[in-house]
């Protein structure tokens, strides 16, 4: 089976590492050839051009930014792909999107699936990410080894679409998630307790969650890098919105935190990673 890859940012790196620790052919294609070549040393074959990089691969996984990007790359990779190729999106893009695509796939005589992820770097590196996928079920389960090979909690939501709502419903959550703890720590801080105790008392009782710990670590070494860009959760939360909307949906905490992360991208804040929000409690 050869795999093609585009998009080899933060995510797509270690996504791709695993993949080829799991004896897959991969070839990659990145905007950025730099983010492409690093993957060489790791037995990836790297391509210049995105049209060369899939004209032979039985699979096609994209990783991009934004839906944007998504439906750009897909202009392309449609056309070129060959037969029965197997298209995989795994960014975090519109639902609307992957349905449209999936349709456009299926008149060129492809198959597609969505399939966005949620773990972040750490995730990605480790091959644990959460895989959630919407398409038709037989091409989730020809896909499943690959998933395996990426992911740890791999989930077949439904039809074509599926996959995208699933992570629409992640990010809303962690949404609230993230701010609850970000209030917490600005709590902390302001009562001038000692940061270490609180964590250790407070993560071992009903409040603990992946985002304490996550971003706790972080905020202690003030690590402000992106595991997860703030530009990227301010896209999804604004794609839950608009889906939100559409079905009459009034979500009042995805409302605040979004105003939160976009007041983050006015202060130059775009490019750290969501642990960032911390900075909007402290110096409000």
């Amino acid at each position: 089976m050869q795999i093609a890859f585009i998009g080899t940012g933060v995510m797509g790196q270690g996504m791709v590492r695993n993949l080829l620790k799991n004896n897959f052919s991969v070839g990659v294609f990145n905007r950025t050839y730099a983010k492409a070549k690093v993957l060489e040393a790791d037995g990836a074959v790297v391509y210049s051009n995105l049209s060369t990089c899939i004209e032979d691969a039985d699979v096609i996984i994209t990783m991009l930014g934004y839906p944007i990007d998504v439906q750009n790359t897909y202009k392309k990779v449609i056309p070129s792909a060959r037969k029965n190729a197997l298209l995989i999106d795994m960014t975090t893009s519109s639902p609307i999107l992957a349905q449209n695509l999936a349709v456009q796939a299926e008149m060129a005589d492809l198959r597609m699936l969505d399939a966005p992820v949620s773990g972040g770097d750490v995730g990605a590196r480790n091959g644990k990410l959460t895989i959630m996928v919407g398409g038709k079920e037989k091409d989730y389960e020809s896909a499943l080894p690959l998933f395996q090979a990426m992911g740890e909690t791999i989930t077949y939501i439904g039809q074509a679409g599926s996959g995208q709502h699933c992570k629409m419903a992640n990010q809303i959550a962690i949404a609230g998630a993230i701010a609850g703890v970000m209030e917490s720590l600005a709590y902390v801080k302001k009562n001038n307790l000692p940061l270490e105790p609180v964590l250790n008392a407070i993560s071992g009782g009903s409040a603990a969650s992946f985002q304490l710990d996550y971003c706790s670590k972080k905020i202690m070494a003030q690590n402000y890098a992106p595991g997860f860009f703030v530009k990227h959760f301010i896209k999804d939360m604004q794609i839950a919105q608009t889906c939100a909307l559409k079905s009459q949906l009034v979500l009042p905490i995805l409302q605040q935190v979004l105003r939160e992360f976009k007041t983050l991208a006015k202060l130059g804040l775009s490019d750290e990673g969501t642990q960032a929000l911390y900075k909007y409690y402290i110096e409000s």
